[in-house]
């Protein structure tokens, strides 16, 4: 599952979903959505420089563009197509080959670009209109939890990352000042049952980025790490089944 990008793209659509059920607007053609465009965009990124491969995981991406369009269309609104237009471009020039120039290589800019389009999704695609503070609660969470899997690949990384400009330590000190951050906004503007959710996740995420070394194996970061943005829905669920 981790592989194939699905385990990504569950925890993504979760991420979604907790906020989705904090904003009471559940809807399953929204769900479906989310995940589609998770699964379809880390597909290309992973599988761009996989030769034949990359030609299946295009049409595939055609199709689940038509899709995803079809879902908005019968479903939702013009606006919402728009929206989501933008953040699959957004996602495209994360990191495209055939571009010149794409965000990826930018030193140090990688780990706040990810975390824009996280947020843009909770906050912007699957709401009539613009949340800023679950704006800022997302991009400030993702943005930390991406901070381990550059200390994961900082021997490997041609650029410039924060483990590699200012060391392990420090970049676990920026990693929970963002959460920090995130948590005092989710406790000050989320409901309180959401907001308790949102805090059992950080201690836990906390826990997870003090233990994240460089030497720890891939599955610590793509199992363990990632699993961090499923927590805020199973807090909350486990909230409901225990009320």
């Amino acid at each position: 599952m981790i592989d194939s990008q699905i385990y990504v793209s569950l925890m993504g659509t979760s991420f979604a979903v907790f906020f989705m059920y904090e904003q009471n607007i559940i809807k399953t053609p929204t769900i479906a959505l989310i995940f589609i465009t998770y699964f379809s965009g880390y597909l290309y990124t992973k599988h761009q420089n996989s030769g034949k491969l990359f030609y299946k995981v295009l049409v595939f991406n055609v199709i689940s563009g038509i899709v995803s369009a079809a879902l908005i269309i019968y479903n939702h609104n013009d606006g919402r197509l728009i929206k989501w237009l933008i953040i699959v471009i957004i996602g495209l020039l994360y990191d495209s080959k055939f571009l010149k120039y794409f965000v990826r290589e930018i030193p140090l800019f990688k780990i706040f670009y990810v975390g824009l389009t996280w947020a843009l999704i909770n906050s912007w695609l699957i709401l009539p209109t613009f949340h800023a503070e679950i704006f800022w609660i997302s991009w400030l969470f993702i943005t930390a939890l991406v901070l381990p899997f550059d200390i994961r690949d900082m021997k490997s990384d041609t650029i410039v990352t924060f483990p590699r400009l200012i060391g392990i330590q420090n970049t676990k000190y920026l990693a929970y000042f963002l959460i920090f951050i995130s948590l005092l906004l989710a406790i000050f503007y989320l409901k309180p049952q959401f907001s308790i959710a949102f805090y059992l996740t950080t201690v836990f995420t906390f826990i997870f980025i003090y233990y994240a070394e460089n030497s720890n194996k891939d599955s610590y970061f793509s199992f363990w790490v990632e699993s961090c943005s499923v927590m805020p829905l199973f807090f909350i669920t486990l909230q409901w089944l225990t009320y």
